[in-house]
């Protein structure tokens, strides 16, 4: 990389619901490849964007999406990780039912949520998941920005 290439420029590689960081702990949330070039999609518009999924009536499989600062995080909301180079966050009460499920990010489809950035585009961002095996459960513990 050159030293005036930003690092959102570099290439980001799919993650896999198999994969885990740099310390052996898995992965709460991943993302497909379609997933992530809707991401850059965004990103190539807006700026840096992030994720939110309340678990609202609503929004239930669909996290939200948008524009980085135009969504304020508090302390009713726990950071999973990062897919895309976007945070993905889900609300504390949202977390204790799915705190032992692996979340990967996908496109279907569809139209997005009315304020989430890929609505108006025909495909959405939607969820699907796994529950953790107990050993990944083990291993999670205390694993979360809580």
């Amino acid at each position: 990389m050159s030293e005036t290439a930003s690092p959102a420029a570099e290439r980001v590689e799919p993650v896999t619901a198999e994969q885990a960081d740099k310390a052996g702990t898995p992965l709460r949330v991943t993302a497909t490849p379609a997933a992530l070039e809707l991401i850059e999609e965004l990103k190539s518009e807006y700026g840096p964007v992030m994720f939110h999924q309340s678990g609202g009536c609503c929004d239930g499989s669909s996290p939200m999406c948008y524009p980085v600062g135009d969504f304020v995080i508090g302390d009713g909301d726990v950071h999973l990780g990062q897919i895309g180079g976007a945070d993905f966050f889900i609300s504390r009460s949202q977390f204790e039912v799915w705190k032992h499920t692996h979340i990967m990010l996908d496109v279907v489809p569809g139209r997005g949520g009315m304020f989430s950035l890929e609505n108006g585009r025909e495909k959405r961002f939607h969820i699907r998941s796994r529950l953790f095996t107990s050993a990944e459960n083990e291993a999670l513990s205390g694993a979360c920005r809580l």
